[in-house]
């Protein structure tokens, strides 16, 4: 059993080469320093899925500020959501840094994440990990600490910010398929439609499932919130991306290195990604593999 003190310690040192991190990045100079202030989301808003996110953008030192106190953004405020992570997007370019100091720093604080990550994840019950981890550290936002610091010391072509639609996938049998409708049945007003219609909603969806073969193969496919992203490209094919949850930071790049900024979300009319599939059970995203 993981004991309160290891998940302590794990932690403090999580805590304390993120603070040293701080303190190395705010004495050095930077040639651009931009933050995408997001709207806070209110905890009674969160199952809300937004059409429309409001980006606020920060530059110079208001926005140096922000970034930095952004690595240790981990613990939840009154009356904000603390199930909805929110996101810090920016890009930190710094200017003639000592590049191995600084990255392998970024590195420590990032190993170091993982490691209470998997201090963690070793207890097995959900219930007793929440407990252990809020006994641990009162008002952690735990899957907040976990996220990667990312860091670029090649100067790429371009730097750009986007919006992504992702979703979670769930692979499950025909058998967990049906016990899940049976559960849903018992469900009351969803929908706002009277409790009869909402029975034969499901009968019907639990008939289509029960025509399967026992050996098919189901797919959950529910979309997540958008969420921002970095896209790094170095070439037409050499090219990558990583979460904009965190502040990006762009080591001693060429001055010639293209910097795009993260624009207002707005949600696409028609959102091609749900056209492509033809969902088993739709307001459940249940497909066949």
């Amino acid at each position: 059993m993981v004991s309160k003190i290891s998940l302590r310690s794990h932690f403090d040192l999580m805590t304390e080469l993120s603070s040293l991190l701080i303190e190395e990045l705010r004495g050095c100079e930077y040639s651009k320093a931009e933050f995408y202030q997001l709207p806070d989301i209110d905890a009674n808003d969160e199952q809300t899925v937004p059409e429309f996110i409001k980006v606020n953008k920060l530059t110079g030192a208001s926005a140096h500020e922000s970034i930095l106190n952004a690595y240790l953004n981990i613990y939840t405020k009154a009356g904000q959501s603390s199930k909805v992570l929110k996101r810090y997007p920016g890009v930190l370019v710094l200017k003639n840094p000592d590049t191995t100091a600084i990255k392998n720093r970024i590195m420590q604080v990032n190993q170091a994440k993982a490691d209470f990550k998997a201090c963690v994840l070793s207890i097995d019950n959900n219930d007793a990990r929440f407990e252990a981890v809020h006994n641990a550290i009162p008002n952690l936002i735990t899957l907040a600490a976990y996220r990667k610091i990312h860091c670029e010391v090649d100067s790429p072509f371009s730097v750009r910010f986007t919006w992504m639609h992702k979703h979670a996938t769930k692979t499950l049998t025909k058998k967990l398929a049906l016990e899940m409708l049976e559960k849903s049945a018992s469900y009351n007003n969803p929908r706002m439609i009277d409790q009869h219609s909402w029975l034969a909603l499901v009968e019907q969806e639990k008939m289509r499932v029960a025509s399967l073969s026992e050996h098919e193969k189901l797919r959950i496919r529910r979309p997540t919130r958008v969420s921002p992203q970095v896209n790094v490209r170095y070439t037409a094919k050499q090219r990558y991306h990583v979460s904009a949850a965190l502040p990006f930071i762009l080591i001693n790049p060429q001055p010639d290195v293209k910097i795009g900024e993260l624009k207002h979300y707005e949600k696409p009319q028609n959102h091609p990604r749900k056209r492509e599939y033809d969902f088993l059970v739709d307001r459940l995203y249940l497909e066949q593999v």
